[in-house]
């Protein structure tokens, strides 16, 4: 006999929980590796909404620093990933032209925290992410993603470089190594419950 996701053992019923799932925005600058990232740690066949870079776009998106990229997210990326028992993920990559601003507040509605991944060749371009998110009041991670040939900086020089508050943390990450970015996703987790409970703690009165 079956019992939906309950077993009988020993004439006891153990009832197995559903995992909690959470919304995880995966950002940054145009280039930067969001999709590279959301493919490398989901675990089914993400959502691509990639359409190919055209000489129409050129005096509109920066490749400088990012000359081989030939596509670019026009929506959104979307994957998976199944943390452990209790906890699953689901990754919105947001895109990452300004053009396309607009799809980051739907984006936006549920996610518990976001990933802002930055490339040190061009700091400045995750400058606009970070600034949605703290207006927004959504908890942040920030990933330092270690491209070829990029100059590597230790993690307090980045966090001075982007003037970040010292509770948001900054991690270095390979965003094309599954295990790197499941290290990410675990990180943006924490420091996110840290910050709801922070937040519930009543204010001391006085």
């Amino acid at each position: 006999m079956v019992f939906g996701r309950s077993e009988r053992s020993r004439g006891k019923a153990t009832v197995s929980a559903e995992p909690v799932t959470l919304k995880v925005l995966v950002s940054g600058g145009f280039g930067v590796g969001k999709t590279t990232f959301v493919g490398a740690v989901s675990e089914i066949k993400p959502l691509r909404t990639e359409e190919a870079l055209t000489e129409a776009g050129t005096p509109i998106d920066d490749t400088t620093g990012v000359e081989e990229k030939s596509t670019t997210t026009v929506a959104m990326d979307f994957g998976r990933i199944t943390i452990n028992e209790q906890l699953v993920l689901y990754l919105f990559g947001t895109p990452g032209q300004d053009r396309f601003w607009f799809l980051w507040d739907e984006l936006a509605q549920g996610a518990l925290g976001a990933v802002v991944l930055a490339d040190t060749r061009r700091l400045e371009d995750c400058f606009a992410a970070i600034d949605y998110f703290e207006r927004r009041g959504l908890p942040f991670t920030v990933a330092v993603n270690c491209f070829d040939g990029a100059d590597q900086y230790p993690t307090q020089t980045v966090r001075q470089a982007l003037d970040l508050d010292e509770r948001v943390p900054v991690v270095l990450c390979d965003a094309r190594g599954r295990t790197s970015s499941r290290d990410v996703l675990v990180t943006v987790v924490e420091n996110a419950m840290r910050t709801v409970a922070e937040r519930q703690q009543p204010t001391p009165t006085s």
